[in-house]
């Protein structure tokens, strides 16, 4: 058996170490371009409560519950957004006794500069490693991650 554990070689720690090390150059160098775009004060979790927020729309408590946070704290997230210019509350036209929180022009533009900006590093990742490697990791990633991987409102992965 190999130090650490492994039989093929590396240790059973690294894997997930590096997979959170490539999630984070991507992040942040997304990041770096969008501050470098305008929008300095927008962080990676702003860009997953606009997804939680989505095309048509959510209750404050709707986001909350998408990205598995108290209600309060995604008040608080809506609150900074909406100073940012990113989204807006409207009247829920179902229900006019609450709030819709909608992506103002702002918050699309940044989505969809976003969108451009993961297909440039996925382009810089080809270019390093080749197209096939890419894909492959792509595909090996899904073939281990689960479907409910890609939901927002995983258990505590956005609560403090």
């Amino acid at each position: 058996m190999a130090e650490g554990g492994s039989t093929e070689g590396g240790a059973g720690f690294e894997l997930p170490l590096l997979l959170f090390a490539g999630f984070r150059s991507i992040i942040d160098e997304l990041h770096r371009d969008l501050a470098a775009q305008g929008d300095g004060e927008f962080r990676p979790a702003h860009g997953f409560a606009l997804q939680a927020v989505g095309t048509q729309g959510a209750s404050a408590s709707e986001v909350g519950r998408r990205l598995g946070v108290s209600k309060q704290a995604a008040g608080k997230t809506v609150d900074k957004l909406e100073r940012l210019g990113y989204v807006e509350r409207v009247d829920d036209p179902d229900d006019g006794r609450r709030k819709l929180v909608r992506l103002t022009t702002r918050g699309i533009d940044v989505l969809a500069r976003s969108a451009q900006g993961f297909d440039r590093i996925r382009a810089e990742w080809v270019a390093v490693l080749g197209a096939e490697r890419v894909r492959a990791l792509e595909a090996d990633l899904r073939t281990i991650t689960p479907p409910s991987a890609y939901r927002l409102d995983a258990e505590g992965w956005f609560a403090g």
